[in-house]
């Protein structure tokens, strides 16, 4: 939302912005099926290792009778019938496949890392266990894996260590559901449409409320501390789409909002800027609340 509210000044029509939005959007979701994918692309590989080994000219007793439990991962079966992962994956066509170096390179990773040595080591063969190996490697190891992320933004302009992050968190969560046997471990697009009319609508009334919430900020902005025609492009962008929201949305309390904002120019803006947006924030939702402007919370 913040970043594509910034390109609109370089897109002519606000309907093209809002098309780049909602392909922003998709492509996150991509990004969520692509790393499923990946789980079930890496298994494969290995069985394919093992399979090689097995046909070497001399091969050893090991090559002969592998550790199977790796391949035979009970989480990567139910991912395999999945019919709704399945479907998205031949839809779009996502494969890693194409990129077998790279897959070799995180093969190694994981290989290399005590999380796999400690699930193989352990005799026990379980779902609990097959989905903790899996949960265990996207935690502490593919979410921040730089070589992942530098694949992942070779590969699309919409996909960022954040999203590596937050959809990687997306992922352990969907890990979780089928260990709980939850009859749609796939996690949908969006909740329900109210959800997925929230990015369009806070876009729009961002844009149209522009001028507006312009003034709003130049109000609250103690020019003692801060030069207002020097507000950095972000901190005004979170500041512009955060009052939409408050304006717009009468559903979120405010405290929601600001907490939220509040978060988000830590993420994405200067050190101090977290506690200039709280300041004006604060000063601005105080003020629309007792000129009756807003009533909620």
């Amino acid at each position: 939302m913040i970043y594509n509210f910034m390109v609109t000044r370089s897109i002519k029509s606000p309907e093209m912005a809002r098309n780049e939005l909602q392909h922003s959007f998709d492509k996150s979701y991509e990004l969520y099926n692509y790393l499923l994918k990946l789980i079930i692309d890496l298994t494969d590989l290995q069985d394919r290792n093992l399979d090689e080994a097995k046909h070497k000219f001399l091969p050893t007793r090991e090559d002969l009778y592998p550790n199977t439990k790796f391949v035979d991962n009970k989480l990567v079966a139910l991912l395999r019938e999945n019919e709704q992962l399945q479907h998205y994956i031949q839809e779009h066509k996502l494969s890693w496949k194409d990129n077998e170096i790279f897959l070799k390179l995180m093969l190694n990773k994981i290989q290399e890392s005590d999380i796999y040595k400690e699930y193989m080591d352990n005799d026990c063969c379980d779902l609990d266990g097959d989905c903790y190996l899996w949960k265990q490697l996207f935690k502490r190891l593919l979410i921040d894996d730089e070589d992942l992320l530098e694949e992942l933004e070779n590969q699309s302009m919409y996909w960022s260590c954040d999203d590596l992050d937050f959809m990687g968190q997306f992922v352990i969560k969907t890990i979780k559901r089928f260990n709980d046997g939850d009859k749609n471990p796939i996690m949908p697009q969006f909740k329900d449409q109210e959800d997925a009319d929230y990015g369009a609508e806070l876009f729009s009334a961002t844009l149209s409320q522009e001028d507006l919430n312009t003034a709003t900020i130049e109000k609250f902005i103690d020019s003692r501390h801060w030069d207002s025609d020097r507000i950095a492009l972000i901190d005004r962008v979170i500041l512009l789409v955060a009052l939409a929201e408050v304006r717009t949305f009468e559903k979120i309390p405010t405290t929601v909002t600001l907490n939220e904002y509040i978060e988000i120019a830590k993420s994405f803006s200067s050190p101090s800027s977290s506690s200039f947006v709280n300041g004006v924030l604060n000063a601005a939702f105080r003020d629309l609340k007792n000129s009756g402007v807003i009533w909620k919370p």
